[in-house]
């Protein structure tokens, strides 16, 4: 779905679902072989850059004493976004960006995600409901 009301015009209206969790994001070296746990059950994400490998993955996974920050909740846009569809993040991050709510998004081939703590997801959830979207 499609409206008008940002700056720039451009104004997607999308429908996001809960994915069960809770997450945690994790910070290993950049040489780090992938551990197991990492690739458990469920959602995953496994990023390597020249600085960090970086693992989201539920939180009941990760063993104690790797460096991660603990009690996020994830937000899936429902079905596939194509690539051709400019600002779909912009429209999901900006309501939340002006309740003062943090976001870890993520990206797939088909669609996006977005991460906020725990503590702030009722209030990511009403700001991004006050502007349109919906949130199952």
């Amino acid at each position: 779905m499609r409206g008008e009301g940002m700056a720039d015009g451009i104004h997607h209206l999308v429908a996001l679902t809960e994915v069960e969790g809770p997450f945690a994001v994790c910070k290993l070296d950049k040489d780090a072989v992938i551990p197991a746990w990492a690739t458990g059950e469920g959602f995953f994400s496994v990023t390597r850059t020249g600085a960090e490998l970086s693992v989201v993955c539920r939180q009941s996974l990760v063993p104690e004493g790797v460096r991660c920050e603990r009690g996020w909740r994830c937000l899936r846009v429902v079905g596939a976004v194509p690539f051709t569809l400019v600002g779909v993040l912009a429209s999901l991050v900006t309501p939340l960006a002006g309740a003062g709510v943090s976001v870890f998004a993520l990206s797939t081939f088909d669609t996006d995600y977005l991460l906020v703590k725990e503590s702030d997801l009722e209030k990511a959830v009403d700001a991004l409901r006050r502007h349109g979207h919906t949130v199952e």
